[in-house]
Order: structure tokens, then C-alpha cells, then sequence
């Protein structure tokens, strides 16, 4: 007897429901095998085993001026921010780790004072503007002298970071120098924010300001903390999304918004308000995460906009995936502030999602992202280690207010 013959269109039908039902199946456990053990990658106080190794990286990085050049180099030809940026994320992550774990200052200290004293030199020798964006010198900065709060906050925040650690002589009188140029420089404006570029005020970096103030206020007795109150009072009143009660991203001097919130910048933001407004801090992290956050099947990720709002690609969002809105800089971000705010579940969702489409590389006890750069990896190893900097400058705060 002759065989029967399927038609065609029915086999493919088989097959599509073969596919179906074990796509159904299959994707709901996919994250596992992602996930892994989140502390493998962060436990708090302490230094997880991922951590360690994607700092061995970057330690590699820059003990070799030749391979510390050409990763530089690459980065300076998208986006001069991202050196600089490598560099604060990359010396806050060495602090916390000196700070969990001490017998690693004779080896880290070291390299944090080569990134400090080779970032001030490269901004003495050309200017700030050696780390901004070609656009900052097409026109003149509005208040005069210019300079980028952009710049001094982050130096100020590796300074004092390096102070909080281990005190150097000639650390202090430098810090002290950098925040008094800042608040000078914040003070000029109406909304109380420096600029970052002409007529640019990111909320990124005041944040980062604020918090370079509050660090060396710790450290050296002083008491900027009007000027912080007034800043938050300010904030609220007039740098705040009204749809989503979210911080904008920038705005010009005089507070007019330039751009809505954004996922690139708001995790870090509540992050660094933990210093000077934990209630206000909290806030913003709840409503990004309510606006922002997503995750879906074990993965976690971050948009770059909310919903109610749509702004414009820049370099600094980079590229954001259609249909679910994956930005992955916002989502990378989004690891500082699930840490901060001890969001496990949410973090562990995003770890899913970095070793799933971060492409992770282990050599010689070492770890690197395929898909990142230094930056990224070192926003990624900055919210794995984050903790110990914060804890102690909350309680150099406290001592110095006599609590």
C-alpha cells in the first residue's frame, strides 16, 4: 500500500505549532540560564567573585599605557565624555573595594592616584573642554569664567573618593578648591545648576556636584548643607517632569527644560541624592522604576523615556531597540540604582539581560563585556561594588554634625 502523503501546507503548519509549543516552553526559562547566582556579582559590603574579576580587567588596562591608550583612543572617537566618564566610575568602584576590603588599597590606591593625577594634568594641559563634546566651543559659555560643572564634579568625586579612603596632603586643598569653584558656579544661576555646556545644565551632573560636595563636607568639617536644601527645594519646584513627578535631564541655565526625563540619567541621579535627600532619592528611584524599569520572562531593562514622553537619540542614549524600548545605557545605569536601592529582585533581572547581550568574556581570572566599552564596563563595576563609599561618608556626615 502507497504511502500517504502530507500536503505540504499542513507539514509546515505541524511545524509551526511544533515551534510554538516549544518556544512556549523553552523562553520562559531562558533567563536561567543568564541569570546565574547574583552574588557571583554583588553582595552587599563585601566584593562578589565577577566583581573581582572585571576590576582585574580594568587594573590590566591601566598598568599598560599601550593598551590603556587604545582603549582610550577608541572611546575619544565616539564620545570624549566616555573617557572621562570611565574614569570616575572606575575610581568610585576601586574606592568601594578599598573600603570592603582593605589589603587591596596597596595595590588600587596606586591606580587611582594615576587616573586622578593623569585626568587633572590632561585638563590643566587643555582645558575642560578636553572632555566635552565638540559642540561645547561653538559658542561661549553664559557665566564667566566658563567652566563645566561636568568636569569639576567628577574630579571632585575622585578626589573625594580617594580622601574617604585614604587621606592625601595635597588631596585636600584641591578638593576644597574644586567645590568652593562649584558652588560659586551653581550659585550663578537662577535654578541653582552649573553649566555643563553653553547654556546646558544635565542633571547627571549636578547630582554628581551635590555629591562631591556632600563627601568633602565629611571630610573636612565643613557645612554645605543649606546650599544642598535649597537645591532640592529648587528642584522640586521647577526642574520636575509634572506627567511623571520625575527630575528632567537638562535644561538651560535659567531652568527651561531641553529635554524630559530620561533613563540615562535619572538611576544615577537617585543614587547620588541618597547623600543629601534619602526621602527625595527614594522617590525619584520609585517613580523610574514604576516609568522605566520593565522586565519580562526573567530579563530586566530599562527604557530610555517614559511612556508619556519621547525625546531625541543622542550619543548618550544611544541606540534604543524597537517594540519593548530597550535602551541599553539606561539599562546599565539601571544596575547603579537597583543596587543602591536594594532592588535585588529588579537587579538580578538585569544581570539576566547583561550576560545575555553584554557577551561576556572570562581569560586568566579576568572579565570583560564583548559588547561594552570601558565605560560601560565600568558603570557595570561601579553598581557592583557600590556601598561602603556612601555608608562612609554618611557617617563622616554624622560626625561631623555631632550625631
Amino acid at each position: 500500500m502507497a504511502a500517504k502523503v502530507v500536503p505540504y501546507w499542513q507539514r509546515v503548519v505541524a511545524g509551526l505549532i511544533s515551534l510554538g509549543l516549544a518556544t512556549a516552553m523553552w523562553l520562559p526559562a531562558l533567563h536561567v540560564f543568564f541569570a546565574g547566582n547574583v552574588t557571583d556579582y554583588r553582595i552587599a559590603g563585601k566584593i562578589a567573585p565577577k566583581a573581582r574579576q572585571l576590576a582585574a580587567r580594568h587594573i590590566e588596562l591601566w598598568s599598560d599605557p599601550e593598551l590603556v591608550e587604545q582603549e582610550i583612543a577608541k572611546m575619544r572617537s565616539s564620545n570624549a565624555e566616555w573617557d572621562f566618564m570611565g574614569r570616575t566610575f572606575l575610581v568610585l568602584s576601586l574606592a568601594n573595594m578599598c573600603l570592603a576590603e582593605p589589603a587591596l588599597e596597596e595595590e588600587y590606591l596606586p591606580v587611582i592616584d594615576k587616573i586622578i593625577g593623569e585626568t587633572i594634568r590632561l585638563e590643566q594641559t587643555y582645558g575642560f573642554y578636553h572632555f566635552l563634546l565638540d559642540y561645547g566651543r561653538a559658542r561661549p559659555f553664559v557665566v564667566q569664567p566658563a567652566r563645566s560643572i561636568f568636569v569639576d564634579g567628577e574630579i571632585a568625586a575622585m578626589l573625594g573618593a580617594r580622601q574617604v579612603v585614604k587621606q592625601r596632603a595635597d588631596y585636600g586643598p584641591m578638593l576644597q578648591a574644586r567645590v568652593d569653584q562649584m558652588i560659586a558656579q551653581m550659585q550663578k544661576g537662577p535654578v541653582l545648576s552649573g553649566e555643563c555646556y553653553p547654556n546646558e545644565c544635565w542633571m547627571f551632573c549636578q547630582s554628581f556636584a551635590l555629591a562631591a560636595i556632600t563627601i568633602s563636607d565629611g571630610l573636612d568639617g565643613r557645612d554645605h548643607g543649606e546650599f544642598c536644601r535649597q537645591w532640592i527645594n529648587t528642584a522640586k519646584q521647577h526642574l520636575v517632569d509634572p506627567e511623571t513627578g520625575l527630575l528632567v535631564s537638562s535644561y538651560t541655565l535659567e531652568g527651561f527644560a531641553n529635554d524630559g526625563p530620561e533613563g540615562s540619567t535619572i538611576w544615577l541621579v537617585s543614587h547620588c541624592l541618597q547623600l543629601v535627600d534619602e526621602d527625595f532619592a527614594l522617590d525619584q528611584y520609585t517613580r523610574a522604576r514604576k516609568e522605566l524599569g520593565r522586565d519580562r520572562l526573567g530579563f530586566g531593562w530599562s527604557r530610555e523615556w517614559p511612556a508619556s514622553w519621547r525625546g531625541p537619540l543622542d550619543v548618550d542614549s544611544g541606540p534604543v531597540l524597537p517594540v519593548l524600548q530597550v535602551s541599553p545605557s539606561a539599562s546599565g545605569l539601571a544596575l547603579i540604582g537597583a543596587a543602591a536601592f536594594n532592588d535585588d529582585v529588579f537587579l538580578h533581572r538585569l544581570i539576566a539581560s547583561l550576560n545575555f547581550g553584554g557577551f561576556p568574556r572570562r581569560h586568566d581570572d579576568k572579565l570583560e563585556f564583548c559588547a561594552s566599552n570601558q565605560v560601560g564596563e565600568s558603570v557595570v563595576l561601579y553598581a557592583l561594588t557600590l556601598g561602603p563609599l556612601w555608608e562612609k561618608v554618611k557617617n563622616l556626615k554624622k560626625a561631623a554634625d555631632g550625631i
